[in-house]
């Protein structure tokens, strides 16, 4: 479960394009944060993605990834062109793949390498699509099918790209958009594969081209409801509506750290079995057993393009930092994998974001009005960051995020728990945590 929005030039405050997505993974499902070279390679060369071996280009870009530890794609990411991509799974009425093909993730990932605009990162899908179809299992821990819608976005424009099977339909963004884990695409769009409309006559979804409505007909009910994806997109097209021409950094993360709206303070991620959110957390069951393990936020200009990656899970308790593609990464110690490892970044700051979840309204008010005013820190000075003086900047907010957050992990854990967690929270907790062997002071139990 994801999702993802992007804001144009005519909703943002400076200009820019404002693209922004949560990757909701399993909770132990570390995801990492990457930057490969372009590179150049021999006419068919054979490329290994996910599962499965396609030829590779003459040449690619290159790319800035933020993706689950053990695939070869990635949930979202930008390339050195400006081109920004984050996906969605989505739930049809077409059978899924369970063979060993192209997965989303890894359609992301080629289209970055490959495309210069958003239009040819669009095309570079389609045709992918037409020629592999998609699937594959995605998850990590146990078996998960599902079909991909996308956006796509560069400094200029961006498109809604949403699948079924190799059927396709696009629609060019005005304004702003936001996708969640359900088709969004109805009665109008502006491309679409051959055959949308009369496989779906064909199949006795709809009886012709007036009646067709792309949503409607292909979508798969049962899982796009259970997946709260109406309501989610709801809350983001709500939030980009109320800050259109204002949109900017600032405005992304909050997007980004969205909860149900509740009394100040009052909200939990043990609030229920059901129903997800924006920042999401996972719970019992196979209904909430998502949680937001990554974050991303892509400022696209045709004078440069950069990002703000938290590089760990739950934004709403972590710190987005500066990350420019001509300056490199700041070191985030060994790649994470599943399992906890207090020399990784992402694992480091699960001792913090499971500590918050033992109490997480009183803990949480402890931490974020500083990780606000830090982050606002960031944000102004990375307007005034010249080109040379980037990748000594974005290592000071690396480390200086670090550094807070092993200060507010002693200032929450000194916090008497005021407010005990539900028993079921406590359940699907104490297992995440016996899964990745992790451990910390004042265990869920």
């Amino acid at each position: 479960m994801c999702d993802t929005f992007v804001a144009l030039g005519s909703a943002t405050v400076d200009g820019s394009v404002i693209f922004g997505k949560n990757s909701d993974r399993e909770p132990n499902e570390a995801q990492e944060v990457c930057l490969f070279p372009a590179g150049n390679y021999a006419p068919g060369e054979p490329l290994k993605c996910t599962y499965r071996t396609v030829p590779q280009v003459a040449h690619t870009y290159a790319v800035l990834l933020s993706k689950p530890f053990w695939m070869w794609g990635a949930e979202m990411g930008l390339n050195e062109h400006g081109v920004a991509i984050g996906n969605e799974a989505v739930f049809t009425r077409l059978p899924y793949d369970t063979t060993a093909n192209l997965t989303g993730m890894d359609l992301l990932r080629l289209a970055l390498e490959r495309a210069e605009t958003a239009r040819a990162a669009l095309d570079v899908i389609t045709g992918l699509l037409e020629q592999y179809g998609q699937g594959g299992n995605c998850g990590f821990t146990h078996p998960f099918y599902y079909h991909n819608s996308f956006i796509l976005a560069d400094s200029m424009e961006a498109w809604v790209l949403e699948t079924a099977g190799k059927h396709w339909a696009a629609e060019r963004v005005r304004g702003f958009r936001s996708i969640s884990n359900g088709l969004t695409i109805g009665r109008d769009w502006d491309l679409a594969s051959e055959g949308l409309v009369s496989y779906a006559v064909k199949r006795g979804w709809c009886q012709g081209k007036d009646d067709f409505d792309f949503a409607r007909c292909y979508s798969d009910f049962l899982y796009t409801r259970l997946s709260d994806a109406h309501k989610r997109q709801v809350c983001t097209m709500q939030q980009l509506q109320q800050t259109q021409g204002r949109v900017d950094a600032a405005a992304a993360m909050a997007i980004l750290r969205a909860h149900s709206p509740q009394p100040k303070g009052s909200w939990s991620p043990d609030h229920g079995l059901l129903g997800a959110e924006v920042c999401m957390h996972a719970g019992v069951g196979p209904v909430r057993g998502s949680q937001s393990v990554g974050s991303l936020i892509a400022q696209l200009s045709p004078f440069g393009s950069m990002a703000w990656v938290t590089a760990t899970a739950a934004p709403c308790t972590g710190v987005f930092k500066p990350v420019w593609m001509d300056a490199g990464l700041p070191e985030q110690g060994p790649r994470p994998q599943g399992v906890s490892d207090a020399a990784s970044l992402w694992w480091r700051h699960e001792r913090l974001h499971r500590a918050i979840l033992q109490d997480f309204s009183s803990r949480l008010a402890l931490v974020a009005p500083e990780r606000e005013q830090l982050e606002a820190g960031f944000v102004a000075d990375a307007l005034q960051c010249a080109p040379h003086e980037r990748r000594d900047f974005s290592a000071r907010c690396f480390a200086t995020a670090a550094d807070r957050e092993e200060d507010w992990l002693k200032r929450v854990s000194a916090q008497p728990i005021q407010r005990g967690t539900a028993f079921y929270q406590r359940i699907a907790w104490n297992q995440f945590n016996r899964q990745a062997k992790f451990s910390i002071k004042g265990s869920l139990v």
